[in-house]
């Protein structure tokens, strides 16, 4: 692989940028990686494996001199962390983002970017229910989506640039705009991520229902249910907090469903849920021919012992 950035600096040390840390190691992609988590617990985890070249104490000393910045912190800290680190930041140089929301982040980190640097947001569609300096794995991102959402002031070459690092990690490339990215990602995951939420919590409270019950019966619908359920509580709550209106509009849309398939339940209209049923199998078929999952027992995500966990598509730990 060609070098593609002399340094770069990665701001939060969990699932994501730990990927990129191996990833762009296992690639020779760039010549230095440095890094900075806000916690000196995840700081000395990070030194202890090695994750980064150099692990600085701020994340003013490590974007010095970085010619790619990635913001891997919680959507609510990007705004902060983007005014911490503005008058460090190097001429040319170039910011993204890997938040699960883009039109929030793009009002909270583009009025600290300095002239001359370029903020390109970005988010790679892919995570596990893990997180932490250890969750990372250079196959994370491995055919799946890493979408950006470049401005319209944004620098071509720079674009290109950044696009080429991602492919370089094995990901596919796709642009779109911040507010149909927050639609589409409202669809595709942060609703479905509420329900399932709300459906481990129901379950909690349904007190005909044993936990030993619950835990010990559950179907791998439930089971799935569950490993999203566990997913980083704050990166989810500044997820919903921030794609408020995308996020009401399909919850909207999904109780009215559910009301649909209440009545046909109730009704005894056995012809309607088989028609539904067979449109939405239909859809999941397309997932799997898009190669975003595979048709084998347990949703394809085995994993044995001492290995990691295959990469899912967004909403698993990164949405």
């Amino acid at each position: 692989m060609t070098v593609i950035y002399d340094r770069v600096a990665l701001i939060g040390l969990g699932l994501i940028a730990g990927s990129m840390a191996h990833a762009i190691r296992e690639g020779r992609l760039a010549r230095e990686i440095t890094g900075h988590a806000r916690s000196a617990e995840t700081r000395d985890i990070a030194r202890e494996i090695g994750l980064c070249d150099r692990i600085f104490d701020t994340a003013a000393e490590a974007v010095a001199d970085a010619d790619l910045v990635v913001l891997a912190v919680p959507v609510g800290a990007m705004g902060a962390v983007a005014a911490e680190i503005a008058p460090h930041l190097k001429p040319g140089a170039t910011v993204t983002d890997v938040g699960s929301v883009k039109q929030s982040v793009i009002d909270a980190v583009c009025p600290h970017i300095p002239a001359g640097v370029h903020f390109i947001p970005g988010h790679p569609l892919a995570g596990t229910e893990h997180s932490g300096p250890r969750s990372g794995f250079a196959s994370l991102f491995r055919n799946r989506w890493w979408l950006l959402t470049p401005l319209p002031a944004s620098d071509p070459d720079a674009v290109a640039r950044l696009s080429d690092l991602v492919r370089a990690m094995g990901a596919k490339t796709d642009s779109m705009e911040a507010a149909h990215h927050d639609l589409v990602l409202a669809v595709t995951s942060h609703a479905p991520h509420l329900i399932a939420y709300t459906m481990v919590g129901v379950a909690d409270h349904l007190r005909r229902v044993t936990d030993e019950e619950v835990i010990q019966y559950s179907a791998a619908g439930f089971r799935d249910f569950t490993r999203i359920a566990a997913s980083d509580p704050t990166m989810w709550r500044d997820v919903f907090l921030h794609n408020k209106e995308a996020t009401l509009d399909i919850l909207g849309r999904f109780t009215e469903e559910l009301f649909v398939l209440q009545r046909a339940i109730r009704m005894g209209d056995g012809q309607q849920l088989h028609d539904y049923f067979t449109r939405t199998r239909a859809i999941r078929r397309g997932i799997i021919e898009a190669g975003q999952d595979t048709a084998a027992p347990d949703f394809g995500r085995v994993a044995s012992s001492g290995n990691p966990a295959p990469a899912l598509p967004s909403g698993s730990g990164h949405g």
